[in-house]
């Protein structure tokens, strides 16, 4: 069976849980040796345990610049580049024009906005020529959700990154995509602030707007990225790939 990155470096930030921890798995099942980051040692250990091997667990917390930077320390220092950024930052709660806070807004800025930025930026001199960057965005980048404008804004600032880091990198041949996924219930859902019963709700609602009739799976995205991150997708640059069913385009 052929590997399609046999032999790369690879960092899943916040590769715990979800469609995170999903795709470093598939990103080792492919050959590669992979970087995962997680806030708590407990969550961190058990998402290296679930990996197995080519794994690297470190602990910290992405929003903390100094935090970065240990952790592209440690990188440099085990491995020495990377061949391959999954970039994710992601929350935000449902709150309706007329009661946004200038808190809420900030978090959430701050939270999917700035930290990927600074992700990206920070990793630079340990991406040689010809790498691949993958921003996890959102099919709210184009898709109106009730009470999620500041959240949708922050996902459209990460698709306008891919298009314009695109331009920043294009001496050194490196490839910046982001891949939106759909309705994919995970435990990330509940960092919107939606109740267990709440997200089934949500969840129900949305099978009803997706052609294909269901909603995906963590897998299904973590091959989109694997396709992102690998040769075969060696002249696509710049795009949003859409992973939703069909939601996004109808």
């Amino acid at each position: 069976m052929s590997q399609k990155l046999s032999g790369k470096v690879a960092l899943v930030t916040g590769g715990t849980s979800g469609i995170r921890l999903a795709t470093a798995k598939q990103f080792v099942a492919e050959g590669a040796y992979v970087f995962i980051t997680g806030r708590r040692q407990t969550e961190l250990d058990a998402a290296v345990n679930e990996i197995g091997n080519n794994v690297m667990g470190i602990q910290g917390d992405v929003s903390n610049l100094a935090d970065l930077d240990r952790l592209y320390a440690t990188i440099k220092q085990e491995q020495g580049h990377l061949d391959v950024i999954f970039a994710n930052a992601g929350s935000g709660e449902p709150i309706p024009l007329g009661s946004i806070t200038e808190e809420h807004f900030d978090k959430t800025f701050n939270t999917n906005v700035k930290v990927l930025l600074f992700t990206v930026q920070k990793a630079l001199p340990l991406i040689p020529e010809g790498a691949s960057i993958i921003l996890n965005a959102s099919t709210a980048s184009i898709r109106s959700i009730p009470a999620f404008s500041v959240y949708g804004a922050t996902k459209a600032a990460v698709r306008s990154f891919a298009r314009n880091w695109t331009l920043d990198l294009k001496d050194r041949q490196i490839r910046v995509n982001a891949v939106s996924p759909g309705t994919i219930p995970t435990p990330g859902y509940n960092l919107f602030g939606l109740s267990e019963e709440q997200v089934k709700e949500f969840v129900k609602s949305d099978v009803n707007n997706i052609p294909l009739g269901r909603v995906g799976t963590p897998d299904e995205i973590a091959k989109a990225v694997v396709f992102l991150a690998s040769d075969d997708s060696s002249f696509v640059n710049g795009i949003e790939l859409f992973v939703d069913g069909g939601m996004a385009q109808i």
